[in-house]
């Protein structure tokens, strides 16, 4: 049985359609010590390809990118950073740092979507502009 949030999250992708215009970036609490499979879970819905980016990797229209097991995955303009940085709200990756290196990139191009949280995670990134 799948957890709410990655049923919310299936639930999500399978409706962005084919030409969606803008990337979308998946956060979800993980283990940081196992393989993640959510975008191959993710990718058996969504009509989007969906992967775990790469350190640098160029950011593009009509792909979800799921933050990697251990990495906060931050939005620096046009590309994805991978930083092994502090434990926010005791997790890596933590929402907070995605939603805040996006509002500073893309100011009020961002849309921060909150599926479920723990501790304030994804609170305070939200608020930034």
């Amino acid at each position: 049985m799948r957890p709410p949030e990655v049923l919310k999250l299936q639930e999500l992708c399978a409706r962005l359609p084919e030409n969606f215009q803008a990337a979308v970036f998946v956060v979800i609490h993980t283990s940081n010590h196992a393989e993640s499979l959510l975008p191959n879970v993710l990718g058996r819905v969504a009509k989007l390809p969906v992967k775990h980016p790469t350190d640098g990797e160029a950011i593009k229209k009509r792909w979800i990118y799921v933050a990697p097991p251990d990495c906060h995955m931050m939005v620096d303009y046009g590309r994805v950073q991978l930083v092994k940085g502090p434990r926010e709200n005791l997790h890596r990756p933590a929402i907070d740092p995605t939603f805040r290196s996006a509002a500073l990139s893309y100011g009020p191009r961002v849309i921060g979507v909150i599926l479920s949280g723990m501790l304030n995670d994804g609170t305070s990134g939200a608020k930034e502009r």
